[in-house]
């Protein structure tokens, strides 16, 4: 069997979400909102929004907001198979692409996808360089007018793993913590200059909120209306929906699209 082959990324997938919901499920979280009503797990949460964070952290958010109408830009290379098939697990749609070279057809679908879900980008990836934004979001969030919500994503003092991006992997049983901005709003109809000019302004506040995301998790103070968070529940008409060998064979759909197969096949 090829080391890419379909079947072994899939199971790799499976087993790979049991280790880390075990390994994120021991850690501490907390976060402050400028706006709580920017969570996409609130009641309160009626916009959709473009959610950036660096690539370095995609687990934090992966863990913790599943199951919120989340469809995430992944890379198409042969890499981030894994993780997209593991984004599935956690309650993720996804696009495979990027928004940088070639991405033609990946912001199509994303503007596709954006009429009923959330979008969520790490904009630094799926290369690098690390912590350096592409223009990407600020297109879509230009074109579609959808706001930008800049989420700072730290722990206390992770491992850090020999990648482009730094890859961090968080030591069992320490603080985690997010900084998350209010909604940005990005002017209409942008030229070139303009976009440049908000990729900057975007690029440094996502920046600010990472190092004062990472700043709270090594202190382990208290922050100003801070509050404890929680994994997002998978919504209970799905529970026990799946078995061994759908998650086997499962292909590149959103799993609602699956549960509309399944329900009508019954």
């Amino acid at each position: 069997m090829k080391l890419n082959h379909p079947l072994l990324n899939k199971t790799i997938a499976l087993i790979a979400q049991g280790v880390v919901r075990g390994w994120m499920s021991t850690l501490d979280y907390k976060a402050a909102l400028y706006d709580p009503s920017i969570d996409p797990a609130s009641p309160d949460c009626r916009v959709r929004g473009i959610y950036i964070f660096w690539h370095e952290y995609i687990p934090l958010l992966m863990y913790l907001r599943g199951n919120c109408d989340l469809a995430m830009l992944m890379s198409r290379h042969r890499d981030a198979d894994i993780l997209s098939r593991l984004s599935l697990h956690f309650g993720f749609d996804f696009v495979r692409g990027s928004t940088r070279r070639g991405g033609d057809g990946a912001l199509r679908e994303m503007i596709h996808k954006s009429r009923s879900m959330h979008l969520t980008i790490t904009p630094d990836g799926p290369r690098g360089p690390r912590r350096e934004l592409a223009a990407g979001c600020i297109y879509l969030a230009s074109k579609l007018q959808m706001p930008i919500i800049a989420m700072g994503l730290g722990h206390d003092r992770p491992w850090r793993l020999s990648t482009w991006d730094r890859f961090a992997v968080p030591r069992p049983f320490a603080r985690a913590r997010i900084v998350a901005s209010p909604r940005i709003w990005i002017p209409r109809d942008l030229d070139r200059e303009g976009i440049e000019y908000h990729r900057k302004r975007t690029e440094r506040l996502l920046e600010r909120m990472t190092l004062e995301a990472e700043a709270w998790a090594e202190a382990g103070t208290s922050k100003k209306n801070q509050i404890r968070t929680y994994p997002t529940a998978r919504p209970l008409a799905d529970r026990g929906r799946y078995d061994l060998r759908d998650l086997l064979s499962m292909d590149e759909r959103p799993p609602v699209e699956m549960q509309h197969k399944r329900k009508h096949a019954a």
